[in-house]
């Protein structure tokens, strides 16, 4: 048993199908989620530095061939950091977002060959309070602004309030683009005559969702449902509450997701093609109001069980594998952010994806994005109004912080 965990007792184990890519794969899904209700211990090893702030809630960053750091803040701006320095002005070409509650500019990702096609892909609340949606839009970039601003996708159905767009953006090793779709928000929230929530059930449209993209925003012919003629031929994956953190594994070549619960139920999921995560209809998580179960299932025949469970809701946001060798004993173990923690949570797993055991990196302050930089290193982004960005070394290296 790991320390601070427990795992939860199931009655049935259900056989899942499990497609990963194009391979398909029958399988038994025979492992119960590591349900977390306790505090982790502390991890050490590690020393943190920051090396900018002012930041207006920093939302993602990305790094250009030539080492320059690309930053999106929520508000709508995209900021450029070279040699180490924040450059004064946003990068020009940005269009007018909708920057309200959990909206505005949130994710970017270079094409997966930019410097051959000079393209940077965003994702983005666009609408007003009234009517709303998430955009993925793609821009050329030359070095100082944005030109042929074009959005390549957007949710067809609007709705109301200010939460729950997701959206992480994600490229797979064949260059196809997963993009995670928040459910719509909360009660009172409402589509179709119920709970908007609910439509992370329903395959006939993009909510609640992650999604699989070519680069020019068409549904790949082998998506799970583009035979199915009820339902969005653009669906990966379904079921899905608020995910904000999407990481290829090439190790293990899967691919995992971060999503937030409601009240507690926090989850890491293995996600897999065609697979349903149970949203709302299975789930851990209770009301915000009154911490009622929102079901009373926390599995179901033919839904896929989470990795791992947060009976305390860390509030999970960005996603990554480390795969670099300045910390080689965390070689291939996953990292979480945390904005209601206000850590990392290292998740140890064997080769096979199983968790062995959970430390926290104790940060401080609310984290929105980390990442394994081109040096190896691991970056984080803070979700405030004077956001940091902030590098962790080992525990070893006594050199001064330098530029990102």
């Amino acid at each position: 048993m790991i320390p601070g965990n427990h795992l939860l007792t199931r009655a049935l184990a259900f056989p899942v199908m499990i497609v990963l890519l194009a391979t398909v794969v029958v399988s038994v899904r025979a492992a119960e989620p590591v349900v977390i209700d306790d505090e982790v211990p502390a991890e050490g090893g590690f020393r943190s530095f920051t090396l900018l702030q002012g930041l207006a809630h920093p939302w993602s960053m990305a790094w250009l061939p030539n080492g320059d750091l690309l930053i999106t803040e929520r508000p709508g701006r995209l900021r450029l950091v070279k040699g180490g320095r924040l450059v004064p002005a946003p990068v020009d070409g940005v269009p007018e977002v909708f920057a309200a509650g959990q909206g505005g500019l949130l994710d970017v990702r270079l094409h997966p060959r930019f410097s051959e096609t000079r393209r940077i892909y965003f994702s983005y609340a666009h609408g007003n309070a009234n009517a709303n949606h998430t955009r993925v839009a793609a821009a050329k970039f030359d070095g100082d602004r944005l030109e042929n601003w074009t959005v390549i996708f957007q949710v067809g159905v609007h709705k109301s309030g200010k939460q729950h767009f997701g959206s992480r953006l994600l490229w797979l090793p064949d260059e196809s683009l997963l993009v995670s779709i928040g459910d719509g928000g909360n009660p009172p929230i409402r589509l179709s005559g119920g709970w908007i929530r609910k439509q992370a059930q329903n395959k006939q449209n993009h909510l609640g969702k992650i999604l699989r993209l070519d680069d020019a925003g068409n549904a790949p012919r082998d998506n799970p449902f583009s035979d199915t003629a009820d339902a969005e031929k653009t669906i990966w994956s379904y079921g899905h509450r608020n995910i904000q953190g999407l990481a290829y594994d090439s190790l293990r070549k899967v691919v995992w997701a971060s999503e937030h619960g409601a009240l507690g139920g926090d989850e890491l999921n293995r996600i897999v093609k065609g697979g349903n995560y149970g949203w709302p209809e299975a789930t851990f998580s209770r009301e915000y109001l009154g911490g009622f179960k929102i079901s009373d299932h926390v599995s179901k025949p033919g839904m896929v069980d989470p990795t791992v469970v947060w009976m305390t809701a860390i509030a999970p946001s960005g996603l990554m594998v480390y795969t670099g060798d300045r910390f080689p004993r965390w070689h291939g173990d996953i990292f979480v952010g945390g904005l209601k923690s206000q850590d990392i949570r290292r998740i140890d797993l064997d080769h096979s994806g199983r968790v062995i055991a959970q430390t926290a990196l104790r940060i401080g302050h609310r984290v929105r994005d980390v990442r394994q930089g081109p040096d190896g290193l691991i970056y984080v982004l803070t979700d405030e109004s004077d956001g940091h960005l902030i590098r962790l070394e080992p525990a070893a290296d006594r050199q001064a912080p330098s530029s990102p």
